[in-house]
């Protein structure tokens, strides 16, 4: 394989994990937020519209490569910054243009794809499915937690214990003082 079909293949794998990212983040999004049930069509629909975009996004910034790469032709004076391009960088500009479109080629093929497609949505349920079951499982172990079960209990003991001793019995007293002195003590006949 060459430079271009190398980086091709690691701009796909980018634009993959940003388009499961998406589509699980839309998918916690809709069960959370928008109480929806999950329905695979309406999530495909939304994985399709995702690798379209990322697609465009590939283009634009392979026309992009391409006017810069045009600006550049024929200047040969030293530049001026990081984007100031030169003769010398037209190489380099016309592969990044077809780094950029072979990315963006493969995206639209994968969009038209209903394989890549469900694997995409299959993938991007399964990351979110993990997401939710950690975040409950976190949640039950902290709510549910007995001493016995708590592996740092015995290391955090004597910070729980100092903390109850410098704050929270200092508080307790004086909320009682402050309830002494405003309730009036009951008269003795």
């Amino acid at each position: 394989m060459g430079r271009t079909a190398d980086a091709i293949d690691e701009g796909l794998a980018i634009a993959e994990a940003a388009a499961r990212l998406t589509v699980r983040n839309h998918i916690l999004v809709e069960a959370i937020a928008n109480d929806s049930s999950y329905d695979p069509e309406r999530i495909a629909e939304f994985a399709r519209a995702t690798f379209v975009a990322l697609a465009d996004e590939q283009q634009d910034a392979a026309a992009l490569m391409r006017r810069q790469r045009r600006a550049a032709w024929g200047k040969y004076s030293d530049s001026h910054g990081t984007h100031d391009y030169r003769d010398r960088d037209t190489r380099n500009l016309r592969r990044r243009q077809k780094q950029y479109t072979g990315v963006a080629k493969e995206l639209r093929r994968r969009a038209a794809d209903p394989e890549a497609v469900r694997e995409l949505v299959d993938q991007a349920r399964e990351a979110a499915w993990g997401d939710v079951e950690s975040n409950l499982q976190r949640r039950l172990r902290v709510e549910a937690m007995r001493p016995e079960y708590d592996p740092d209990y015995a290391t955090m003991r004597e910070a729980r214990m100092q903390a109850l001793r410098l704050v929270d019995l200092p508080r307790l007293g004086a909320h009682r003082r402050r309830l002494t002195q405003t309730v009036p003590e009951p008269e003795s006949d």
